[in-house]
């Protein structure tokens, strides 16, 4: 959208520039105090704590997706469980491989139950750092997908297991394909391909997908083991969309694909979190559960690695290393920036007066807030700051979407955006990147600047914005992160 900020009456404000800097995280800060940031979904220093889905039909019919009986906590049924046997299902195998490590806690979302986040329920997802949806059979309800969405937004990890099309095994009209594809598509945080994929309507008969040759991936080179590839026996792929999201990933691909379509296997972020996607239940059958089931031991396929693919995303997504009795950096997966969707209006943000605000003239990405800079078509300068302590140890990515439109017709950059890191005393460390009219497009786009060099440091992450002093460029920021792992 095109348009002077300046003819809105809700944008009115002094020009100026930043003359004080927040502090945010700093242990007993006013600021911190103050701050009311969402939910810290994946913030724990203890075990990694996964949360199993049981409540959208995963055992109708022959499935058996659970990884024991009892429920919500599988330790019931065997305290200490040495064999896959020990618990029942046909997901035991993959409980007992991480309960062993002794570096996870497991618990199930029972049938009936419903998904949250934010409450005071004991499943509830703000008490987990891993939610797996394994071949869901039953939609979402609206407030479940929300919550799912906020959870993966806010730095959760989501494991989605689809299936074939035309796996309806309750008969509903929603087979694993249709739901997983209704929850990036028809929700209230993200409907514009969050993940950067969409959910292939096919059934794919045999086939033995091969992982991609890529020794830093984390999921293919995890603790548990190296990933070669895996196994389809009748499941589908996703089509990959990078201009959606370029952190979007084929890991394994069906025989003849490569690219953006064909991946069988492949992971993405969103906001703080991580996800994955696998595109079958059958790797994750370890061939055991409740009786009268009819059920296939996929987990030890020679054909495929599946047990190593599933623990080391697993792994990865919950944010630290499971097999190796914790992250070796000592560092906690967590979001440090407050508000950053601003909707808390400009907590937690040092800002030009005004700039944070619900204005029509340039529509927020998600939720009623945004932070405006330029679009005055006179020569100022808006910034929009935070002060930030990166954790010693830790990598660091400032995330955020960013939507550029300007009344620039030159092909000269009048108008930009700098991204900076400031010290303490005012003084810019580092401009990682800088926008301007020049990068103008339609829509938001998602950017993200690596930090990690600043480790062990505070910091202020400043954004800077200087207009000419004819036509306006407008460089709208919304849906911002910093995240650390």
């Amino acid at each position: 959208m095109l348009g002077a900020r300046s003819s809105a009456p809700s944008r009115r404000r002094t020009a100026g520039v930043l003359t004080a800097l927040c502090t945010l995280v700093a242990a007993g800060g006013a600021a911190a105090q103050a701050a009311t940031p969402p939910i810290a979904a994946a913030a724990t220093t203890g075990p990694h704590r996964v949360l199993f889905d049981n409540s959208k039909a995963e055992t109708a019919g022959n499935a058996d997706w659970i990884i024991g009986t009892s429920q919500p906590d599988p330790l019931g049924q065997n305290p200490s469980p040495a064999t896959e046997k020990d618990w029942t299902g046909a997901l035991s195998s993959w409980g007992v491989a991480l309960q062993k490590t002794g570096n996870y806690a497991l618990k199930t979302l029972p049938s009936g139950s419903s998904i949250t986040y934010g409450t005071s329920s004991a499943t509830d997802l703000k008490n987990f750092d891993t939610f797996v949806l394994p071949e869901p059979n039953v939609l979402l309800s609206a407030a479940e997908k929300t919550a799912v969405m906020q959870f993966v937004k806010n730095g959760g990890g989501l494991f989605l297991i689809s299936d074939h099309t035309g796996s309806d095994r309750n008969n509903d009209g929603a087979d694993a394909v249709k739901v997983i594809n209704d929850l990036m598509s028809n929700n209230g945080v993200d409907s514009t391909d969050p993940f950067g994929f969409s959910v292939d309507a096919l059934n794919i008969g045999t086939d033995d997908p091969r992982a991609i040759g890529d020794a830093a991936d984390p999921v293919l080179n995890g603790s548990f083991g190296k990933v070669t590839g895996s196994i389809i026996r009748n499941g589908t792929t996703v089509t990959l969309k990078p201009a959606d999201n370029p952190a979007a990933k084929g890991l394994v691909y069906r025989t003849g694909s490569s690219g953006t379509t064909g991946a069988f296997f492949a992971t993405s972020t969103f906001g703080s979190g991580r996800v994955a996607f696998w595109g079958d239940s059958s790797p994750i059958d370890d061939g055991t559960g409740q009786s009268g089931n009819t059920l296939y031991d996929g987990w030890n396929d020679p054909a495929g690695t599946d047990a190593a693919l599933a623990l080391n995303a697993t792994e990865w997504l919950s944010g630290a290393p499971g097999g190796t009795g914790g992250d070796p950096t000592g560092c906690t997966s967590a979001q440090l920036l407050a508000n950053p969707g601003f909707e808390s209006g400009s907590s937690g943000w040092t800002a030009t007066s005004g700039i944070i605000n619900t204005s029509a003239g340039e529509p927020a990405r998600t939720g009623a807030y945004k932070a405006w800079l330029g679009g005055k078509g006179t020569a100022h300068t808006d910034t929009l700051a935070q002060t930030v302590t990166i954790p010693a140890g830790c990598t660091a990515s400032l995330v955020f979407q960013l939507h550029i439109d300007t009344a620039e017709t030159s092909s000269t950059a009048y108008d930009t955006l700098k991204v900076q890191v400031v010290d303490a005393g005012g003084a810019v460390l580092a401009t990682p990147t800088t926008y301007s009219n020049l990068n103008a497009a339609s829509g938001y786009a998602q950017r993200t600047v690596d930090l990690s060099g600043y480790a062990g440091q505070t910091v202020t992450l400043r954004f800077t914005a200087t207009e000419g002093s004819k036509l306006q460029t407008s460089f709208v920021i919304d849906d911002t992160a910093l995240t650390v792992g």
